[in-house]
Parts: structure tokens; C-alpha cells; sequence
């Protein structure tokens, strides 16, 4: 092997690490989990909790109402880092409500943040009474243009986490989503792609991903059975392959599993992961 064909090499397989996956055989790496899918579990036992997740085999977790009381955080960030780096865990990313985008929180939001080491920041709800107003959809985008361009001075990247309502149209006819990834900069604001949510809205997400290349680099992966009900993923009809092959075309670095309703949380995320570690594309 020649000097150039080395340099190859090794930046595909760094590209390919990159982005979550094994340029081998098209396996994900590193499987993450949205903590959403244990909250009650997390409530009453945070430590154990993510010790329970991580020896299920997750390497990467993505909080959910970690930021909820600002500036209030129970453990704290310096804690909960020394917690996730024990359970050999990474928090890529993490949700905040829209009102912690707000001028007076959002430096709080950042400095825990790099504490914790966030990549994403993630908003997956815009405030009900603004999207209630004919320029709401708009609006929201500014502000994630304005918190995206601030968190990026700290090396952290925003995004914003659709449901079903996102896909619905406003007055004049366009999709909320398609107006937020319209107004917003597509280099302070990315995507994450809620699989789920898009298949419940009947939406083809490989149409976005091809519209948008890159502009996606986490996704939540969770199921529905052919009657409608969530279920784990690989137990549903979601084809998980005809997606996930796509991947370098959405920019997709993390993969992180949620289920927002299990009667055992736990043994739904492992039935889950399992899924998840053996597939290949």
C-alpha cells in the first residue's frame, strides 16, 4: 500500500467512526439511549439508574429534564460528569425547554453543558402559546438562530427534536417542519430526526435527508407495531435498514434509542439494544 492509498484508508475509517458506524459492515457503534424512556426510574435512583443503562451495554445517553428547574441541578453537572465517566457513559447531548433559550438562561444552559460534555444541545418543544400565533413556527426559528450562533462559541452545536405536530400544516398550506428548516441556519441549527414521530406522521424522512444532506446528526430510534403501539425497536414495522443506509447522506453521528412508554423500561431499552447491535446494513 502506497503513502496516498494509507491516507485514504484511515480518513475513511475516520469519517466512517465519526459517524457511528463501521465502514466494514455498516454496524452502529456506539448505541445511545434517550433517558426519557427510565425518567421514573431515574427519579427515584439517578446513580443506579445510569449504572442499570450502561451495563445493558449503552455507551451514550441523551438527558431529558435535566434542565427542567434552572438554575437548580440535581446531582449537579461536576457530579453527574464523574457518575457518567465511572459507568464508562457519554452524554452527547441533552433536551432543555424552549424557556431555557432564553436570554437570561441560556449561558447557564451552555456553561453546564461543557461540563457535562454536550455536543447537542436540544429543544424538543416550542413554547404552546407562540406556535399558536400565525409567525410562531418563525419566530422559534430566529431565537434557535440566535441560541445556535451563541452555543457554537462554546463548541456546541443546537438542534431541534420534532413529534408528529411538526409535519402538519399551518394556515397558508407549509409544514412546520419544512418552515423551521427553511428559516433557520442550517450551520447554528441541526436536526433530530424523531424516526418515529416521522413515521406516525406518514412522512418519508429519506425525502428530508436527501433535501437536506447533513443536516441531521442525531435521530431517535423507536418502533410501532402494525396496530399503532410503540414498541422496541425491530419488534415494529419500521425498516430500520432502508433508513440507517442512509446515514452518511443525514449526517448521522448518534443513534440513540427511546421508548416513551414500556410497563418495563428496562427490559424494553435491552431487547432494544440487542436489536440495534446486531444489525447491519
Amino acid at each position: 500500500m502506497d503513502r496516498r492509498t494509507f491516507i485514504g484508508s484511515v480518513t475513511a475509517a475516520a469519517l466512517m467512526s465519526r459517524l457511528g458506524w463501521s465502514a466494514a459492515e455498516h454496524r452502529i457503534e456506539r448505541i445511545g439511549l434517550e433517558l426519557y424512556t427510565v425518567r421514573d426510574a431515574l427519579a427515584k435512583d439517578f446513580e443506579g439508574t445510569l449504572a442499570q443503562v450502561a451495563k445493558i451495554g449503552y455507551k451514550e445517553v441523551e438527558f431529558a429534564g435535566y434542565f427542567a428547574h434552572l438554575p437548580d441541578f440535581n446531582p449537579s453537572p461536576k457530579r453527574t460528569r464523574e457518575i457518567l465517566d465511572g459507568d464508562g457513559l457519554s452524554a452527547p447531548a441533552t433536551h432543555v425547554p424552549y424557556s431555557a433559550l432564553s436570554p437570561e438562561n441560556w449561558p447557564k444552559v451552555i456553561e453546564a453543558s461543557k461540563v457535562l460534555g454536550h455536543e447537542y444541545i436540544v429543544n424538543p418543544s416550542i413554547d404552546r402559546e407562540l406556535v399558536k400565533q400565525p409567525d410562531g413556527w418563525k419566530r422559534a426559528a430566529e431565537t434557535f438562530n440566535r441560541a445556535g450562533e451563541e452555543s457554537q462559541k462554546a463548541g456546541i452545536q443546537f438542534g431541534y427534536h420534532n413529534h408528529v405536530e411538526e409535519f402538519k400544516p399551518t394556515a397558508d398550506g407549509k409544514l412546520r417542519y419544512d418552515i423551521l428548516l427553511a428559516e433557520s441556519d442550517p450551520k447554528f441549527v441541526k436536526m433530530e430526526m424523531d424516526l418515529c414521530w416521522a413515521h406516525e406522521a406518514r412522512v418519508d424522512p429519506l425525502a428530508y435527508f436527501a433535501k437536506y444532506p447533513g443536516r441531521f446528526p442525531i435521530v431517535h430510534v423507536k418502533d410501532f407495531d402494525k396496530n399503532d403501539v410503540m414498541t422496541e425497536v425491530g419488534s415494529g414495522v419500521i425498516d430500520w435498514k432502508s433508513i440507517f443506509a442512509n446515514s452518511e447522506l443525514a449526517g448521522i453521528k448518534h443513534y440513540l434509542v427511546e421508548q416513551d412508554k414500556s410497563a418495563l423500561p428496562f427490559v424494553s431499552s435491552e431487547k432494544s439494544y440487542q436489536y440495534l447491535k446486531q444489525l447491519t446494513w
